[in-house]
């Protein structure tokens, strides 16, 4: 496994693969390049077609972001964290309200199993979340407020990052520094659906607000033609 300890910023998107069709999963792949994107796996592909899928997708030299928002007792997110570094997956992530004890668990147990571990990164408020759902889950509190704190609790943890929405970015960036990895769903370019996102932003506002990684799906899983509108993306930052 490479060293993933410093942010690279050559290679800065990452394509969030939803699928509930591996063949087409496949397709999409073979279309784009591990030389200019990461890959995405979630709930729903890792539910259908499990570590297999983890393990061909990283066979194919992409760097894999598993996404799976591990949140249980320590124990059980340590053994967890184990189990998908061992697939040879570039970052995984778990719920930084997990609290302080589950995410030094998580961190221990890949820095003592792997000589080069996968980056760790902590979710802090889903960006599919607004202010009046954020605050009928009782918190008394703003989503600024709450993404600030749990990403310096993240930080003092031994986190590498936290993922959250790029118009936290600059904030969490000023803050925390710029080897604090900072990954961002929610992007969509100019004339982009936002879809169930709510907290939104364009790639290269994203970048000029800090973000160093962004998480892309439907504009380009769902273009006509993928290659093409990563190529457009990541021409669109590259002078940010």
């Amino acid at each position: 496994m490479k060293d993933t300890k410093k942010l690279d910023e050559l290679n800065r998107i990452v394509v969030a693969l939803d699928f509930d069709d591996i063949d087409q999963a496949r397709k999409l792949v073979e279309q784009l390049d591990p030389k200019l994107c990461r890959l995405k796996i979630g709930k729903e592909m890792f539910t259908l077609f499990g570590p297999d899928w983890v393990t061909e997708v990283v066979n194919k030299g992409f760097d894999v972001f598993l996404d799976l928002k591990f949140h249980d007792i320590p124990n059980t997110v340590a053994k967890a964290c184990i189990a998908a570094a061992k697939l040879g997956v570039w970052m995984l992530n778990v719920h930084a309200v997990g609290g302080e004890a589950m995410m030094k668990a998580a961190k221990n147990a890949l820095v003592e199993n792997f000589e080069n571990p996968p980056l760790l990164t902590a979710v802090t408020v889903l960006t599919s979340m607004g202010q009046d759902e954020f605050n009928s889950l009782g918190y008394r509190t703003d989503i600024i407020s709450q993404v600030k704190h749990l990403a310096k609790l993240a930080k003092e943890c031994g986190i590498d990052g936290v993922v959250c929405s790029a118009q936290e970015a600059e904030m969490l960036r000023q803050d925390l520094g710029r080897d604090f990895a900072l990954v961002t769903p929610g992007i969509r370019p100019l004339g982009s659906d936002k879809g169930d996102q709510t907290r939104i932003m364009t790639p290269p506002n994203a970048i000029q607000a800090g973000s160093s990684y962004l998480v892309i799906g439907r504009p380009i899983t769902q273009s006509n033609d993928p290659l093409t509108s990563l190529c457009e993306i990541s021409e669109s930052i590259a002078s940010v």
